[in-house]
Formats: structure tokens, sequence, C-alpha cells
């Protein structure tokens, strides 16, 4: 996560969890002067329902805005992860050994900064993807941006 999504993630997350519901995570994509927030909420065993994402946005709207840890004007999206989940961070990928994925790296290995492959093994800082019957290695740290494959 960028420095500004893990910002938020730390002044949402006591309240996301006191709403009884876990942060799975947050996006910030910048667009010029205009920004989006998108806030991803999960719930063990049961998924997300809108009234969820209705209450969650109501409650994190008001700390970002008192807060103010955005610089212009931001929309604020808050969702599920859906069934091809961005996985960001290394327990998320632990818990789906097993499962294809999509990894985008933020500069190339072996010439490429795209894989989509199963996740084989996760350990502290590397996730190990088999992509067309060859292992890669990638750097938990190099990781831009992935999801699961639906």
């Amino acid at each position: 996560m960028s420095t500004s999504e893990t910002l938020i993630a730390d002044l949402i997350r006591p309240t996301v969890e006191a709403l009884d519901v876990d942060l799975w995570g947050v996006e910030h994509l910048i667009q010029g002067k205009y920004s989006v927030v998108r806030v991803f909420i999960d719930k063990a065993d049961v998924g997300i329902s809108i009234e969820d994402c209705e209450r969650v946005s109501r409650q994190i709207s008001g700390i970002l805005d008192v807060e103010d840890p955005i610089a212009g004007e931001y929309s604020l999206e808050v969702s599920s992860p859906g069934m091809d989940r961005p996985l960001f961070n290394i327990e998320q990928f632990e818990q789906y050994i097993g499962s294809e994925a999509m990894v985008r790296l933020r500069s190339p290995l072996d010439g490429r900064r795209k894989f989509k492959g199963v996740i084989q093994k996760v350990n502290a800082d590397v996730v190990s993807l088999l992509v067309d019957g060859k292992e890669f290695a990638l750097p938990a740290l190099a990781i831009d941006k992935a999801n699961l494959v639906f």
C-alpha cells in the first residue's frame, strides 16, 4: 500500500472494526486534482450487505472530513472485495494459497511485470507463484497490485 493508503487505513480501522466488519484494504487513486478512495470491507463467513457498506461509509466519511488526510476533492467508495478480491498484504496471500492470482509488480522481474499463476507458498517477504510450470519468487514489497482470478 502507498503512504496515503496506509494513513487512511490506520485512521479508519478502529471505526470499521467497531462496526463488526473487517477492513480488507484501501485504494487511493489520484486522478489530477480529484481522487477516489476505495475501502474494501469483509465479514468472515457471511459476506457484506449493502447496509454494511452504507453504515461504514457514513462513519468513515466523517472521520475523513475531520482528519482531512486527502488533498483536494475525492469520492469515497465502500464495497465488498468481491470474488476477484484484491490482495493487499502477505496474510491475505497466505489465506489463498492454492488459488490463482494476477500480480503486477512495480518494476520488472525476469523482464516482466505481470504474472498470472497459482499461489504456491508465502513467507514474510516473498510470494511464490507458479506460472506456466515455472515458479517465480515475487518480493512482497515489489507487488504493486494483486487480485484473485475468478
